[in-house]
């Protein structure tokens, strides 16, 4: 027998995807819980006729082998059940620690659990009568507040569209939504609102109320959500002593109070808007009379912990914002728009904000060919905010004056600092419950991964630029891997001021050569030379090493960028910290640690960064990410192969649109991210990816991977070279093994076509004469298996180590491997003990009869005409004499 199980107190998302389970196994029976929610027994009692769930006591007496546990991760034992039952879960909850690890789970973050069934329901394309579609679109509304709960993704909405397709009534739906209090649930209603109490912790409104209600047997819910829609507060937790224990019954309607987390606290669990556990009196350890207060004291003990401040203005601003005086034109204002892609720009006068100069304005100014001043155009009035000011202080303002850009004022002078966009204020109020704080701290890690020599260099740095009143950062890739536990010891240095600056006076100050570049603000502190006196007189650290210290560290002005046009080299321009990191290709790129003050250690993430490192997803900034430059799309792929992440799928979607892009950029570029591929620990997933996501062919139409490389590919990038064919290091310039893997990826190719491939990625030179020179040899090779060895050693001694390196690896199992090792290991190395001085001694004039004679000799010995020295000396003096040797 199989079974459907849901949890106890069950409201219509648990019946709702009961009912789809058992739509989707029909030989499973879904079986009812003994305590249903009053409004969704209320449903029952009407329509459950003509549902198919069963009741506890009417189940078979069978062994049960499978349990479905829906909208619960807790199993509810059954009579049946036994070591061999077999138990799959499908929830939306955050999954339990202590799952056990053969239950079968699928968990996805959805808003209601029915969505999860009504998808699989809807790939099996069968139609659903009218009745059956209203119960499952009552388990999603009921758990998205008809779609309106932060927990609402797309998936929902879709889900909610079928059903209606299907016939769902949304009459039905309200009436059994929204059903009235039963007197009793009134009553209790009455004494909790009279011992509400109210209080502010970390800015947010909580309400709390307690009260006993032992002869209760419906849902506290009902009177939950009754109390919030009255109360309007930002956190509501109800205590209710009941006959089973205490209840405790939590509703938010804001993301920095996550009750579910509060709730798994006292061993229950739900939504991030909606949770309630079941306290049980012996389980307190304190006498009945005492059970509500103490637990009331628990809650209020830990609710500052757990419920996040109110995000603030200054959080989310930019800060030196661009602005606008009011004699500028409306040409110079489309050209700032255009280069920037800002939609308007704070206008300011004397210092003061006097309004806001909108592209739209701007646009049909010169549609009109009227190049009026701001001062004609802008959108007049004083509307600023101030760093500390919430985020409903910006929303309340932008609903009221229209202004998508808000400038922000230092209190005391009244001065512009910065600016709050609409985009910013979206980011925020839709920023996921697992993103960080925007200011949490990881000095200890900072700390723990770098050597005692490099972190007090860094220190140093940091307060020299802070005794400048320059915030400096280490930004982007170590950032990122600092946060993945995979810390590496290189960074630069981003200073959101002068850079150059700041790198002279360290120069001054501590000896070392600058080199700087002012066009893009960067400075190279050149410190090799003097590592040890920096370690010694500086830094005081006395058991560290010279490479303790890099050679050199970068130092580079915080900038923006924009590009005139697609493929085009960027042109940049001095900015903030948040701009600087707005320019960089992925979400998990943009974080920042800033280092100076007391902002030691604290991490900056504008734009999502740490949220996607947590889902392990590859996001772009913009949608012109992959315009801009479309060599973000092989990068794209390499940090997802690489971190075993997923791009997600709006990314996905713009790399489609781009992918022909490919076609314009230069062969060096390409040719420079494919080295990086094909640098990485494991770069044959990237490669296939790459294939599947078709960026090769965009590439070049010839460029392709296919599996049967990988092997030979592994060996030529990982494998240990085969010691006894003495390979160098380098060929041409650029390591053997990246060389070796061009060679084993298109010498299967035809010779035209590899030739193409050459030309358009500009491999180096001797890369593409050893391909030329490798794909005539191909065809020679099964050929050359019934040759002497003289012929074969006569045929492979103008071939370059490398090619026949990579045409052993590609044959490695064939004859063909075995004859190249032995040419490689044994036969080139042979020679004849005659050389050119022996000819010479011999009176033989020199000319080409030199290079007959010696490879004479060496033919003999390659073939076992000659074995000794006394035989070549014999078989010497007959070439001598002879004529025609």
């Amino acid at each position: 027998m199989r079974v459907i199980l849901t949890h106890e107190q069950a409201d219509f998302d648990a019946i709702a995807a009961l009912l789809g389970a058992s739509l989707l196994d029909e030989g499973a029976l879904p079986v009812l819980p003994r305590r249903l929610n009053r409004n969704v027994r209320a449903y029952l009692n009407l329509y459950g006729s003509e549902l198919p769930f069963h009741e506890v006591r009417d189940l078979p007496n069978e062994p049960i082998e499978s349990v479905t546990l829906v909208d619960t991760q807790s199993l509810v034992t059954l009579k049946g059940m036994g070591k061999h039952t077999r138990v799959r879960v499908i929830d939306h909850h955050q999954p339990r620690a202590d799952l056990p690890p053969d239950w079968q789970i699928t968990i996805e973050r959805v808003g209601a659990c029915t969505t999860l069934l009504v998808e699989a329901l809807r790939e099996h394309m069968e139609p659903l009568n009218a009745h059956l579609a209203t119960l499952l679109l009552l388990g999603i509304y009921e758990d998205t507040g008809s779609l309106t709960y932060n927990n609402t993704t797309a998936r929902d909405a879709h889900a909610v569209a079928y059903l209606l397709e299907q016939g769902a009534s949304l009459h039905l739906a309200n009436q059994f939504l929204n059903p009235p209090l039963s007197e009793d649930q009134r009553e209790v209603y009455h004494r909790l609102l009279a011992s509400a109490e109210t209080l502010e912790i970390n800015g947010q409104t909580i309400v709390i109320a307690k009260g006993e209600a032992i002869g209760l047997v419906e849902e506290v819910s009902s009177i939950a959500h009754k109390l919030r829609d009255l109360l309007d507060p930002d956190g509501l937790f109800l205590l209710v002593k009941t006959a089973e224990g205490i209840r405790l019954v939590a509703r938010s309607t804001t993301d920095r109070i996550n009750v579910a987390e509060i709730a798994a606290l006292f061993g229950g669990g739900g939504h991030e808007r909606a949770a309630a556990a079941l306290i049980r009196l012996p389980d307190l350890g304190v006498p009945e009379d005492e059970a509500l207060e103490a637990v009331y004291q628990r809650l209020t003990d830990v609710l500052p912990e757990k419920v996040q401040p109110a995000i603030t203005v200054e959080q989310i601003m930019s800060p030196r914002p661009m602005v606008l005086s009011p004699e500028t034109s409306a040409q110079e204002a489309a050209q700032l728009m255009q280069r920037y892609g800002y939609e308007g720009y704070p206008v300011v006068k004397d210092g003061k904000v006097i309004g806001l100069l909108t592209r739209r304005a701007v646009d049909r100014a010169l549609a009109h060919r009227l190049n009026l001043p701001a001062s004609s155009l802008m959108e007049a009035g004083e509307v600023v905010v101030r760093p500390q000011d919430p985020l409903e202080v910006v929303q309340r303002l932008m609903a009221e004056t229209g202004w998508g850009q808000i400038p922000v004022i230092d209190p005391e002078s009244q001065a512009v600092i910065g600016i709050v966009t609409r985009t910013d204020l979206l980011k925020a109020l839709g920023r996921n419950h697992l993103a960080a704080p925007t200011r949490q701290n990881f000095a200890d890690r900072l700390e723990a991964a770098l050597p005692p020599a490099r972190l007090a260099l860094l220190k140093l740095i940091a307060e020299r630029a802070h005794q400048r009143r320059l915030p400096v950062y280490v930004v982007g890739g170590f950032v990122r891997d600092l946060l993945l536990n995979r810390p590496s010891q290189d960074f630069d240095i981003v200073v959101e001021g002068d850079a150059i600056a700041l790198a002279r006076a360290l120069e001054r100050e501590l000896g070392g050569r600058v080199t700087s570049h002012s066009r893009f603000g960067t400075a190279k502190w050149h410190i090799a030379e003097i590592r040890a006196s920096l370690l010694k007189d500086t830094l005081h650290i006395s058991n560290a090493s010279l490479s303790d210290l890099p050679e050199f560290l970068d130092f580079i002005s915080a900038r923006t960028e924009f590009y005139d046009y697609p493929t085009a080299l960027p042109t940049v321009e001095r900015s903030s910290i948040k701009l600087d990191l707005h320019r960089r290709d992925f979400t998990i790129n943009t974080l920042a640690l800033r280092l100076d003050g007391r902002h030691y250690g604290d991490l900056y993430d504008y734009w999502g960064g740490y949220a996607d490192l947590q889902r392990g997803l590859i996001r772009v900034l913009h949608s012109l990410s992959f315009v801009d430059d479309p060599t973000r799309m092989l990068r794209a792929v390499r940090f997802e192969q690489r971190f075993g992440f997923q791009i997600e799928d709006r990314t996905l979607q713009l790399m489609n649109e781009a992918r022909d892009l490919l076609r314009q950029v230069s062969g060096d570029r390409l040719r420079h991210e494919l080295d990086l591929i094909l640098a990485e620990d494991d770069p044959l997933p990237a490669l296939q990816r790459l294939e599947e996501l078709r960026l090769l062919e965009a590439i070049h139409p010839d460029l392709h991977w296919n599996a049967h490389l990988n092997e030979p590919m592994k060996a030529a990038l990982k494998a240990p070279l085969e010691p006894a064919w003495q390979l160098p290091e380098t060929w041409g310039g650029a390591p053997i093994r990246r060389m070796l893997a061009y060679l084993i990826w298109f010498l299967p190719l035809p010779a035209e076509k590899s030739t193409s491939l050459a030309q358009r990625l500009r491999l180096p030179h001797h890369l593409r004469e050893g391909l030329k020179i490798g794909a005539a040899l191909i065809p020679d090779l099964p050929v050359l298996l019934n040759y002497a060895p003289s012929q074969i050693v006569n045929r492979l001694d103008d071939v370059p180590p490398p090619v026949i390196y990579a045409l052993f690896l590609l044959y490695r199992t064939s004859e063909i491997a075995t004859m190249l090792n032995t040419y490689a290991t044994q036969w080139r190395h042979i020679h004849p003990v005659t050389d050119g001085h022996t000819l010479h001694a011999l009176g033989v004039p020199p000319g080409p009869a030199y290079r007959r004679i010696l490879w004479a000799l060496r033919a003999a010995w390659l073939d076992g005409k000659v074995q000794s020295p006394e035989q070549e000396h014999l078989l010497l003096e007959q070439l001598v004499t002879s004529k025609t040797p």
